[in-house]
């Protein structure tokens, strides 16, 4: 289905305000899930928004207000109240970027919440005000150690963002070979999963989305990426997860953010920085390949594509399934 953006953006609030959110974070949650759609992450757009529906129908919106329970000048804990990452995390986003302007660095926590979506959105709006930030979020673990098949940790992405005197750079990964987001939109559209991705409840290989979700996970870049996944899932608990949250529940968020200020000249710094991107984009490339990109160049080239389109395209029974959460169906 072939939508035009403010169409778009219009039937992902209805959805969202139609399963208990008020206006305003149904706002800030739908414009998350557009930039996905923009930057060609479906299964981060609407496909993430089948399943918030679906998790909310379950457990039922949540009455817990989103509350501050520690602040200092440089840092802050939240409580997310069970409410939706995509609108928690962007609330630990605003008071990190105000406290790191102020003081110069900032460190928030957030916790009590779920499905914190792309780490690189919040990146983006940090990076709008010259600081550079690194973010990570734990969850619900779905991914088995390097040498396990057993699930131990959660997706667990990670982020790091520099400002740039041209175009800032964003580096965000998940540190398993598969997101959960992934995984779900497969599984809704009747597709099979890559070879050597994950494990069945037994242990044993398997490409079936379903039995990926009963079992495991492979971590991302072996032993290296099954580390940095463990690291995330401590920063997760510094925020003030659980040890092993929950199914869709008490996900960890972290924010660092920092003036570069602080230790150089903010104007050469960005300077250097957008300098380096055109050293590693001059970089020979392999024969027959394509010249290396920096981080995050794909994305912003895809979200500029389908802006200037004005339209996205979701695949038929994921637009049915919004369109019917939206008309409460």
């Amino acid at each position: 289905m072939r939508l035009p953006l403010q169409e778009a953006t219009a039937l992902a609030e209805a959805a969202l305000i139609r399963v208990g959110h008020e206006v305003k974070d149904a706002s800030v949650a739908a414009r998350h899930l557009i930039d996905a759609e923009l930057r060609g992450l479906g299964y981060a757009g609407f496909g993430r928004l089948v399943s918030i529906s679906e998790r909310i129908k379950k457990c039922g919106y949540p009455r817990q207000k989103i509350a501050i329970t520690k602040a200092t000048s440089v840092s802050a804990h939240i409580d997310g109240g069970d409410h939706l990452g995509l609108v928690v995390a962007m609330r630990a986003t605003e008071i990190a970027i105000s406290k790191a302007e102020e003081s110069g660095v900032a460190i928030v926590g957030a916790s009590n919440t779920w499905y914190t979506g792309m780490l690189s959105y919040y990146a983006e709006h940090t990076l709008e005000h010259d600081l550079v930030v690194m973010i990570a979020s734990n969850g619900t673990p779905r991914v088995a150690p390097f040498g396990g098949t057993e699930r131990r940790y959660g997706t667990n992405p990670i982020c790091f963002g520099f400002p740039s005197a041209v175009h800032p750079v964003v580096w965000d990964i998940s540190t398993s070979a598969l997101s959960h987001a992934a995984v779900m939109f497969d599984r809704r559209l009747g597709r099979k999963l890559g070879e050597g991705l994950a494990f069945d409840a037994e242990g044993k290989p398997t490409t079936d989305p379903t039995e990926a979700l009963a079992g495991a996970f492979n971590a991302w870049g072996g032993y290296r990426g099954s580390g940095l996944g463990i690291v995330v899932q401590l920063l997760g608990m510094l925020a003030g997860s659980a040890m092993l949250p929950g199914d869709l529940r008490d996900f960890g968020f972290l924010i660092i953010a920092l003036r570069p200020d602080l230790l150089t000249s903010l104007d050469e710094f960005k300077i250097k920085v957008a300098q380096y991107g055109e050293v590693i984009r001059a970089t020979r490339p392999i024969e027959g390949g394509e010249r290396p990109r920096m981080p995050f160049d794909r994305s912003r080239n895809e979200r500029a594509e389908r802006l200037a389109k004005g339209f996205i395209d979701v695949p038929d029974p994921i637009h049915a399934a919004v369109a019917a959460i939206a008309i409460g169906h």
